[in-house]
């Protein structure tokens, strides 16, 4: 950041103590960059601009800010201010309430001339639940080009935004897009490639409509992460310093993307996307990742789900042969029901040393799931099991999650397994007995961390450890802890 504006505003002025009225305004007598300290402070560019009324020098002070917020403004004070300012802006924050594309318009082109720092704009949609819907009547406005941005976010409420065709976005190191509707000429991923965006290291686009096709070509960008893009089709990516690559709901399963990447040194990759080795195809190949997280493992279901787990999970799956951590969740359904098993097509796993478990168990039991996963990477050095229901779910009587028993009495040898980590117990009989196989699955294991779910009180969850303890090892650290609330 530029901090020279800061310095050269401290030298410009510094009266003689006693300035002022009978010598009492010590205030006044601060040197400039102590009292664009307090302004700073006093809440926002509104508020440092009442201070103006002190004396003519304070009428000045405020225009020295390098960091302006405007907080639920109308356009024409916005714009007003930013005429009125007189150094580039370390840092801009605009929040608005419903705007609509030409009030936008009314002060960002000025804010274009001054940033020279990090800008954020957030608008939300107010009594709007789908304000995608609302996007014509709202109107669409050009974006600038920000040749001196160094971190640019964008919240829009579904604002339609035409990018530059042309102009250096030279310093822009991340930028953040989210409920964009993009609009017009202007191609994102030439806008954010290598020629345009040189300095360009993280990218996120998040819930963005309009953009049916994405070809990035950077060889500065490193982190990549696209989520819910509506209606994206085709998705190019040659990135040769990309270390994380995130695709969560990005493309339609009726119709599979074609997708193309090139990303050698990539490390982190998240796909919860279709994977279709006929329309995916990767330059080389994956490089070396070393985590990998998938999208959801459907416990049970019919046809549609057994296509999910497929095309979502076990395609991918066969694409890697060895990964330092794997992130797998594992999703019940709350009625099971004549469902059918679906853990069965299932059949391999990459070599794991670190297994993370999420499972949405919706209050069944999941110790069959679970089993059949430690089975298939019997090499796992670390465990973390994450029992997570969004909502209490009480398993119905006569449920068939219970029927596949195989996991309390089949042998398993999880040789290398020495630390575990439970999360939200809430202490039901079959997560109970779940440890106490975890125990004897686990020969060498050293250090099994507990932490009880929110619901689990005091007196409850001192019989949980006493209960639990019985099925340790002297030299097993068991370590219990309390969810906090």
């Amino acid at each position: 950041m530029d901090q020279s504006n800061g310095e050269q505003a401290s030298k410009r002025s510094k009266p003689a103590a006693g300035a002022g009225d009978g010598g009492e305004d010590r205030l006044s007598a601060l040197p400039d960059d102590v009292l664009l300290l307090i302004l700073r402070r006093v809440g926002g560019p509104a508020a440092a601009g009442r201070t103006s009324v002190l004396s003519r020098r304070w009428s000045r002070l405020w225009t020295l800010l390098q960091d302006l917020h405007f907080h639920f403004l109308p356009a024409n004070r916005i714009a007003a201010a930013l005429r009125a300012h007189r150094v580039n802006l370390r840092s801009l924050v605009v929040l608005e309430l419903d705007a609509d594309a030409a009030s936008v318009a009314a002060w960002l082109p000025l804010a274009a001339t001054r940033l020279a720092g990090d800008m954020l704009i957030f608008n939300t949609a107010v009594g709007r639940p789908n304000a995608a819907a609302y996007v014509d009547e709202r109107g669409m406005f050009q974006l600038p080009c920000l040749g001196n941005a160094t971190a640019v976010g964008l919240n829009l409420g579904f604002l339609s935004v035409a990018l530059p065709p042309a102009g250096v976005f030279a310093r822009l190191a991340e930028l953040f897009l989210e409920r964009v509707r993009f609009h017009g000429p202007g191609d994102l991923g030439d806008v954010v490639s290598s020629p345009r965006c040189p300095s360009l290291k993280k990218l996120r686009v998040d819930e963005a409509r309009g953009l049916v096709s994405l070809a990035i070509d950077s060889v500065s960008l490193l982190q990549l992460d696209l989520w819910i893009i509506h209606g994206l089709q085709q998705l190019s990516i040659t990135a040769p310093a990309l270390e994380g690559l995130q695709l969560h709901r990005c493309f339609a399963p009726d119709r599979p993307p074609v997708v193309q990447v090139s990303a050698p040194r990539l490390l982190s990759l998240m796909w919860m996307d279709p994977y279709d080795q006929r329309t995916v195809r990767v330059i080389g190949d994956w490089g070396p990742v070393r985590s990998l997280i998938t999208d959801v493992v459907h416990v049970y279901g019919q046809e549609d789900s057994r296509a999910h787990n497929q095309h979502h999970l076990i395609e991918l799956l066969r694409v890697f042969r060895a990964v330092r951590t794997l992130i797998i969740t594992l999703d019940y359904p709350q009625d099971i029901g004549e469902l059918q098993y679906l853990m069965e097509d299932i059949t391999r796993l990459p070599r794991v040393t670190f297994l993370k478990l999420v499972v949405l168990g919706k209050g069944h039991v999941f110790g069959a799931s679970s089993f059949h996963v430690f089975r298939l990477c019997t090499g796992i050095r670390k465990l973390s099991l994450v029992l997570r229901d969004l909502e209490a779910h009480e398993c119905p009587s006569g449920c068939p999650c219970d029927e596949l028993a195989n996991w309390k009495t089949d042998e398993l040898s999880l040789n290398c397994l020495d630390e575990v980590e439970l999360i939200n117990l809430k202490g039901a009989e079959y997560e109970v007995t779940f440890v106490k196989q975890l125990f004897s699955w686990a020969t060498v294991l050293q250090k099994m961390q507990i932490t009880f779910a929110n619901l689990v009180s005091e007196s409850m969850a001192s019989k949980l450890r006493e209960r639990l303890l019985t099925f340790s090892r002297p030299e097993v650290c068991v370590e219990f802890r309390m969810q906090t609330r």
